[in-house]
């Protein structure tokens, strides 16, 4: 056993391995663990040297650039990559009020400049809003395409992930980035986001437009795999679509501590992504 373990982690994955900062959003919100710690927490407790941001651990600090300098400084001190802001909290970018939809995709800016000072290379946004299907996807067409036309100024992705409502529904997001249709505007298909869609069949209608990935893990059987989620045919799914960036650890669940959920979520990673690659 010891030996096989030995041979997983020497053979080279398809796919780069980040922590999404929310793995830890109860040990943040508990105040357990500063912002500023996150980097360093990741490479010597985790062994992860890529990070995902949620902004609202630093939700007031995006203009602070004595604050984010000091963020940037941690990361490379630990020889950490700044991958991406997952952004919530800064207005519907699917609004259908025109007014409303406006002051979204200009709260939106900060954290585009954000993370371009952070060297990431992108934000996450939701493509949520009120009404029909249709309605919010017309709207969020108009949103998120003004906002990616900012974010290419800076060299800087907007990536949408299936977030609750319409956008959990692989088929009316991808018709909306297709409708947007510029090259730094994609998704970042979470496994576990999808409900009442079927969740292999939203990754495979969202890959075309990844420029992220979210591995969602909940609860671990005793053969160490996700419970409710085939992770061998979603990575198959990942891998067949030409994908090679980042897939984010994001555990959720409650039977497992944070720290041993990360672990949980990234032996698995490692342990199918090996046989795969």
């Amino acid at each position: 056993m010891a030996t096989h373990a030995r041979v997983t982690q020497r053979k080279k994955l398809f796919f780069d391995i980040s922590l999404a900062q929310w793995s830890l959003h109860k040990t943040l919100f508990g105040g357990k663990l500063d912002n500023l710690d996150f980097p360093e927490t990741a490479a010597k407790t985790f062994g992860i040297h890529a990070v995902e941001y949620v902004n609202q651990f630093f939700k007031d600090k995006a203009k602070d650039t004595g604050y984010l300098r000091e963020l940037l400084v941690r990361a490379e001190d630990n020889g950490v990559k700044n991958v991406l802001i997952m952004i919530d909290g800064e207005g519907a970018l699917g609004a259908t009020k025109e007014s409303e939809r406006n002051q979204a995709v200009e709260n939106h800016y900060k954290w585009v400049e954000a993370a371009k000072f952070l060297g990431c290379h992108a934000i996450r946004v939701n493509a949520a809003g009120k009404g029909t299907p249709e309605e919010i996807k017309a709207a969020a067409i108009d949103g998120l395409g003004r906002l990616s036309e900012f974010a290419a100024k800076h060299g800087i992705s907007v990536i949408v992930e299936n977030h609750g409502g319409p956008s959990s529904h692989g088929d009316w997001l991808s018709a909306v980035l297709q409708g947007v249709g510029r090259d730094n505007c994609g998704s970042l298909p979470d496994f576990g986001n999808f409900y009442e869609y079927d969740r292999y069949q939203g990754v495979q209608e969202l890959m075309p437009f990844a420029k992220g990935v979210s591995a969602k893990a909940n609860v671990f059987d005793e053969n160490g795999d996700e419970a409710n989620i085939d992770y061998r045919r979603m990575l198959h799914i990942v891998k067949e679509a030409g994908y090679r960036g980042y897939i984010g650890i994001e555990y959720e669940g409650d039977k497992l501590s944070e720290e041993e959920g990360i672990k949980a979520t990234k032996r698995l990673l490692e342990r199918v992504g090996a046989e795969l690659s």
